[in-house]
C-alpha cells in the first residue's frame, strides 16, 4: 500500500470517526441516551441521530415511527 493511499484511508477514517462523534453528542444533548425507555422509535431515532452527524446542526432533525409485531392471542 502506498504512502498516499494509507494517507488517504486514514483521513476518511477520521472524518468518519468525527462525523459519528458529532452525531453522538447531537444524540446525547436531546436526550435519546440518558432514558432507560427503550422502544422501537426511541432506538431508532438515536440510531439515525448519530449517523446523521453534523447535520443535526443545521436544521435536520431526524425522527423514525416504527412497531414492533404483537404476539398472536
Amino acid at each position: 500500500m502506498s504512502v498516499r493511499s494509507r494517507t488517504r484511508t486514514r483521513t476518511s477514517t477520521i472524518v468518519v470517526l468525527l462525523w459519528l462523534l458529532i452525531g453522538l453528542f447531537a444524540a446525547f444533548q436531546r436526550g435519546y441516551l440518558g432514558s432507560s425507555e427503550s422502544s422501537c422509535s426511541r432506538l431508532t431515532t438515536t440510531a439515525v441521530t448519530i449517523v446523521a452527524g453534523p447535520l443535526n446542526y443545521v436544521g435536520l432533525n431526524p425522527r423514525v415511527g416504527c412497531s414492533t409485531p404483537q404476539p398472536s392471542k
